[in-house]
């Protein structure tokens, strides 16, 4: 009797880039699962995060930003988006304070057959009538089945939203082993916590031109030794990315080696080339050597 009454499904969040999505999904799944920086469009794949209790399993999905393909690299990020709309059980539409509408968006979530819930982010940073006034004027634009006021950066009203989700979700068996955080491999980690770092870094274009690929990841009882790349699209970003001396590419070394070992819970050793793959975000060869394309 107690298994029919067990909950299981797919939740993807999506939304325009830096409405807070990557950082909903982190503390929604208790894990920091997805990159997370002030800069817009740094999540380029569909990352799943997987959360299980007894008698429930809810796999979350982090999506690219929403936006209007410039060059083949944001054609595959926005395919991804399409595919999670498409399998979700339940969709976590993400917006902020300071966001407008995006007609052709709102048109296709008013055709949605599953359960949108709104997600109203960044409520810390409220005044006045502020929230009020936008769900206002969202609930204007579409019906969601639920409203949900949060801030993922403070963790307020996540509990809340966890229950609306749960609410919604159908009755099924779990769809992964219930110890499963990800359906990521490990080096997918590897590379997202170095991108990462790299976006923390570099200003302007350079960040956006890079991509980073593990070479080797070995494994004993005392340490993982990785070895890394991170392709860049002209020999000038090259110059960049390293810096005087290999100063820069050293502080983005460390710092990542950092945050490998709080996540892996193990001690790194962490080697990082930089090689030059000449316009890769516009080629569709290189995007499915660096596993864009579905």
């Amino acid at each position: 009797m107690e298994s029919s009454k067990h909950k299981s499904g797919f939740v993807s969040i999506i939304g325009k880039p830096n409405v807070g999505k990557s950082t909903l999904m982190n503390q929604l799944v208790g894990e920091r699962l997805s990159i997370i920086t002030s800069k817009a469009q740094t999540t380029r794949h569909r990352i799943m995060g997987i959360l299980s209790g007894k008698d429930f399993q809810i796999v979350y999905s982090d999506t690219p930003g929403i936006i209007k393909p410039q060059y083949e690299l944001q054609n595959a990020m926005m395919r991804f988006v399409s595919a999670s709309l498409e399998d979700a059980d339940v969709l976590l539409f993400v917006t902020d304070l300071f966001e407008k509408q995006d007609e052709e968006f709102i048109e296709r979530l008013k055709h949605q057959a599953q359960p949108v819930i709104l997600v109203l982010n960044k409520t810390d940073l409220a005044k006045g009538s502020q929230v009020k006034d936008k769900i206002d004027y969202w609930l204007q634009a579409f019906t969601p089945a639920k409203v949900v006021e949060v801030s993922a950066l403070m963790g307020e009203n996540i509990n809340t939203l966890f229950d609306t989700i749960l609410e919604l979700l159908p009755e099924h068996e779990a769809y992964f082993p219930k110890e499963e955080l990800t359906d990521k491999p490990e080096k997918f980690f590897v590379e997202e916590i170095i991108r990462e770092k790299i976006f923390e870094n570099y200003k302007q274009e350079v960040p956006y031109s890079t991509q980073v690929e593990v070479e080797e990841f070995k494994e004993d009882k005392k340490i993982i030794r990785i070895r890394t790349i991170i392709y860049v699209e002209r020999k000038s970003q090259k110059g960049i990315i390293i810096g005087k001396g290999g100063e820069s590419l050293k502080k983005v070394g460390m710092a990542a080696r950092k945050d490998m070992e709080v996540f892996f819970q193990k001690q790194v050793h962490l080697e990082t080339y930089v090689k030059v793959a000449e316009d890769w975000r516009r080629k569709k060869q290189a995007l499915k050597g660096f596993g864009y394309q579905q």
